[in-house]
């Protein structure tokens, strides 16, 4: 790994909201922390398969309320597929601000088309749908940082 990539390391963590980052290869180890809420990633490398873990805190209790007022809508999601972020990175709906969204609301998708791009380190990876069926909703927002296996699609099984 050479001073570019450390940098570049060292720019995706403080963005990522990852607390701390260790990597090891045969002559070389790196371990990056902030000062940031703690998320947990750990990654075998340079395995040719990558095993992530992600443990995220705990969430922030809801009132009695808000949870009974979302029961409903979570009962008639099950029904749905979710399609999840593979890896950590920023989601975009498009390959540029200028050009149109990959899937929107009410669109049908199929096996192996491109639903969105998350960028990591620099590297835009093309996220493509393992199911078939109509996007019924679209959880994150646009340029917004996405955790690894983080629901990204709602999709109604055609």
């Amino acid at each position: 790994m050479d001073i570019k990539q450390i940098q570049e390391l060292i720019k995706f963590v403080s963005r990522s909201g990852v607390n701390e980052v260790a990597i090891e290869q045969e002559n070389f180890k790196i371990t990056i922390k902030t000062n940031q809420a703690p998320v947990y990633v750990n990654a075998a490398l340079p395995a040719p398969v990558a095993t992530t873990q992600v443990t995220m805190q705990p969430p922030v209790p809801v009132a009695a309320e808000t949870k009974a007022a979302s029961a409903p809508a979570a009962e008639d999601t099950s029904k749905y597929i979710t399609v999840k972020s593979p890896m950590i990175g920023t989601f975009y709906r498009s390959s540029s601000p200028d050009k149109p969204s990959f899937v929107n609301v009410g669109d049908e998708i199929g096996v192996g088309k491109v639903v969105c791009i998350i960028e990591a380190m620099k590297l835009f990876n093309e996220i493509e749908s393992e199911v078939s069926g109509r996007v019924v909703k679209i959880l994150v927002d646009n340029a917004s940082p996405v955790e690894y296996d983080q629901p990204l699609f709602l999709v109604e099984p055609i």
